[in-house]
Formats: C-alpha cells, structure tokens, sequence
C-alpha cells in the first residue's frame, strides 16, 4: 500500500532540539548538585541548570519563592548575584571543576516526551530561558532536582511587603545576602520554622517570637520566645510594610510584636511543576507535604528521575545530598540505595489547621489570590474579579451551587474566580484555595481539591517564547493545526461537495 503523508499534518514539524546533552540537572541545590557531580564523576557529559540567580521582575512577582518585598537592591545587579551565590555554595565551583556545564539564571519552563497528546515530539526534550532566549536541550537522562516552594496561607494584613516565605528568607539570606528585614516574627514551630529562627539567629537577625496554633511547639526551638496556642489578628504596617503583628492567646488577650517581617514557615510545598507537565502521576500524600510524584526519589518516567526536597524529602543538606549522588548512580546503572520516604508529621493537617485559625480571626474581605485580587468571599462565593461584570445571575451563584453537581473542583473554581490565574501563577495562593474549597465541601485535608501545572510553569516573555524560526513546512500547514472549524476540512469531507464550499470559504488549502 502506498503511504501518502499528510502535508498539513504536525508530525514532522516540529524541529529538533536546540542541542543534546547526555545528562541533564536541574536544581544546583544540594540534591541536584550531588547528582551532577555523581555523573561528572563517571565522564558523563553533564549539563546542570538553575533559575537562581532569580532576575528582580520576577522576585517581585513571588517566582518562584515568596519573596514578600523583602529583597534589597542587590537584586538588580545580576552579575554580583552570580558572584555571592557560588560563593556561598562552593559545590557550584566544584561542578565547574568537574567540566560539568552549569548554567545559572536559566529556567526550566517546560518539559514534553513523545506520549499522548504529544506523539509529534521528536523526542524528550527540556525548554529553557536565559531570559533573551528560549531554547531545548534533549536528553538521556534528567535529573529533576527542583526542590520546593513556599506555602503561603491568608491572614488579616498578609498582602502587604514584608510577609514571605521561610524558603524565600532562607534564599536572600544564604544565597544572596539581600536580607532586607531586621527584625522577623516566625510563624510555625516545626522543622522549616526552628531552622528559620536558627538561620536568623546565626545571621544577627532578631527574632521577636516564633508563633504557634497548636497548644504545643511541634519541635524545639531554642534562643527565641515561642508563644503557643496564639493566633494571628492581623499584620499592621506602613508606607514600606509590616510595622507589627498583632496576635491573641487562647484566652483572646491581645498583644502587639513589634517587627518589620512575618515569616510563614508552616510548611513547604514539593516544586512538582516539571514533573506533572511531563506526564507523571500526581498523589496526595500528607505526610510528603500534599501533592507529591508516587514514589518519591527514584526514575517517575523513562530517562527522568527525581531526587530531593521535590519528593517530600526533609532535613539536613546532607540528607539530600546523599540522595541526589544515590539517584543518578541508579540512572547510570550503577548500584545505589534510596531510604523510604520515614517522616511521620502531617504537614497537611498542620496546614489545615493554621488556615482555620486565620479564617477565624480575619474578614472575609482578606485577599486570598494576590494578582486577581480575588478575597475569601469571592471565592467561596465563587465570583468573577471586581473588573469584571457581575450581572444578576453570576450574584446568585456560590460553591454552594457548583457543590450540587459535585465535588468541588480546583481547575473550574480557577476558571470562574480566575483566583490562581495571575503573573505567579498561583504560588501565593494555590495550597490555601484548595484548603478552603475542602473546608466549604467539609472534606479532610487529604481529599482538597487541586489545580493543574501547565507549560510555561515559569513566567516567561511572549517575545522570547515567540522568538522561534519557523521551518518552511511549518508555515505552510500552519493554519489548520489550532482546530477553528471555519478553517480546516474535516477528513470525512474530503472529496465531497462540502470539501469545495469550503475550499472556496477558506480561499486556500485547508486539509487536516
């Protein structure tokens, strides 16, 4: 049978990777630098990227970590970034002395493989952004090493500068020396929180109170007042931020802490982003930190492995180390033990349980997305943003209504909220939509709603995604491939009369 290609058909149009390397990283964390090293160490070909430095737009838009206005100008001189970052993480320079090629302030915004959806691949491939730039690498084996982000959560005064995240403060601290707060109120009493307070010590900053829900600290935290079983009021500020943060024991006496930054260290949240656009399956697991890639450290999809914080991991830099050097000598074939996932604390139920807490003492009014300004009565209420219409029938609508079909579901509250749609995509508000959508659905923790990762899972430039030249095979089927049906001839119709009035419609080719 003679086989006639399809000359407005996708496959075969889209181009071959920008370059292809052996092994790819990315993360220069500890995890995805003990991988690139492992792999350096073995005379693979090794190209190990990271976003950090992160360019100062971005930082100011919470990507990837809650920075919270909290940056100083440093920010603003990428090349003394570079400079302070390998200098405070003496692994980079050792990568560079193993011939490995580290590429800092190059994101990672988008992963695809030949799978459903997207069998035109020409094969696995790995987008990147310089920021000027966007490019594809191929690969044999991938390493995603991407770590974690903050977990922001709501309170009365949280939307102004000076509330971020534990992970943020961590980074401006140890990576950038671009601190800009002196004094910190901690809120949380577990792991992050005690090595947020020991950081902060250590780097002569005051530490006002670590503050916490529960009746009692979920660890040790020494050097520092730790007020238990408080609640947060509200954060007081001025024209640059938090001035105070007024909170109230069990017995509701309030009382004022004088301080110019709050730090959320409830909890972090597995940076799972790549992973999920790839194709792997995603599962809720509480005691990994909510949504997670099933089991954990080790190879999630052919030819990509997943080492460190993204898979729920905590602890000690060594830790993770450790079981970045582990994974890529099981990639390489080599053998190597990964320990099983043994933390026993439900992050998600700690989570849950600080939320309620600042659902109690705030309005409805506080904001819970951000960028959409989108407040907690929105969305329970399950309306548009104030710069849309609100006609009469979208008034009458709440979760409410949309809980009579159904469970609540994350990706249709987004759509009708546009809550989570914003320059952040989300990371300022996606774990506490979900808690709040389970707690109007009177659900567990465990069975909160979730939304999606799309590609670009970073913000990138239209003009840099769209900087791209077009094969000449691309531009000439390129209008039948967004599926308008005033624009393409269905294969049923081809060779009947409605294939001609078409034709004639379209004025050119138009086959898919």
């Amino acid at each position: 049978m003679t086989r006639i290609h399809d000359a407005f058909a996708i496959d075969g149009k889209i181009p071959a990777p920008d370059e292809t390397v052996a092994v790819v990283v990315v993360g220069a964390g500890p995890a995805g630098l003990g991988a690139a090293l492992a792999a350096a160490k073995a005379g693979r070909q090794v190209l190990l990227i990271d976003e950090n430095p992160v360019a100062a737009a971005l930082a100011g838009t919470d990507v990837p970590l809650w920075f919270g206005g909290r940056a100083t100008a440093a920010l603003q001189s990428p090349e003394r970034l570079i400079e302070t970052l390998v200098e405070n993480e003496p692994l980079i320079a050792d990568c560079f002395e193993a011939g490995v090629d580290v590429r800092l302030g190059t994101t990672a915004w988008g992963l695809w493989r030949n799978r459903e959806a997207t069998s035109a691949m020409p094969r696995a491939m790995l987008g990147l952004s310089d920021g000027t730039a966007a490019t594809t690498v191929a690969f044999e084996t991938l390493v995603l090493a991407t770590g974690a982000r903050d977990c922001a959560l709501g309170f009365a005064g949280w939307d102004q500068p000076g509330v971020m995240g534990a992970l943020a403060f961590d980074a401006l601290v140890t990576r950038y020396d671009a601190f800009a707060g002196q004094r910190v109120v901690i809120l949380g009493s577990d792991e992050l929180a005690r090595n947020t307070a020991a950081l902060a010590q250590a780097r002569g900053i005051a530490v006002a109170a670590v503050i916490e829900v529960r009746d009692v600290t979920q660890t040790a935290i020494d050097g520092t007042t730790v007020l238990t079983g408080h609640r947060v009021i509200r954060a007081e500020g001025g024209i640059d931020g938090v001035e105070a943060l007024i909170v109230a024991d069990a017995h509701g006496v309030e009382s004022t802490i004088v301080c110019d930054t709050v730090i959320m260290a409830v909890d972090a949240v597995p940076a799972i982003e790549l992973a999920e656009v790839a194709g792997a399956n995603v599962t809720t697991e509480p005691l990994r930190g909510g949504a997670v890639i099933p089991g954990g450290a080790g190879e999630i999809l052919p030819g990509i492995w997943l080492a460190g914080a993204v898979t729920g991991l905590t602890g000690s830099r060594d830790a993770a180390l450790e079981q970045g050097r582990n994974v890529m000598a099981l990639a390489l074939g080599e053998t190597a033990t990964l320990p099983a996932h043994a933390d026993e604390f439900d992050r998600m139920a700690y989570r849950n349980d600080w939320l309620r807490a600042f659902v109690a003492t705030s309005p409805d009014t506080t904001m819970v997305c951000q960028c959409e300004d989108v407040t907690r009565a929105d969305l329970i209420g399950v309306q548009p943003p104030k710069y849309l219409e609100r006609g009469e029938a979208i008034c009458k609508r709440s979760l409410g209504t949309l809980l009579e079909d159904g469970p609540p579901d994350a990706e249709q509250v987004k759509r009708l909220t546009r809550a989570g749609m914003g320059v952040c995509q989300g990371r300022r508000c996606r774990e506490q939509v979900s808690l709040l959508l389970a707690m109007a659905a009177n659900l567990p923790p465990k069975s909160a709603p979730r939304g999606n990762w799309r590609v670009p899972v970073r913000p990138v430039p239209l003009n840099v995604m769209a900087d791209w030249q077009e094969s000449a095979a691309m531009t000439a089927g390129w209008d039948v491939w967004f599926g308008i049906r005033s624009q393409w001839i269905p294969y049923k119709d081809i060779g009947t009369p409605e294939e001609a009035r078409k034709m004639a419609e379209i004025q050119g080719s138009g086959h898919l």
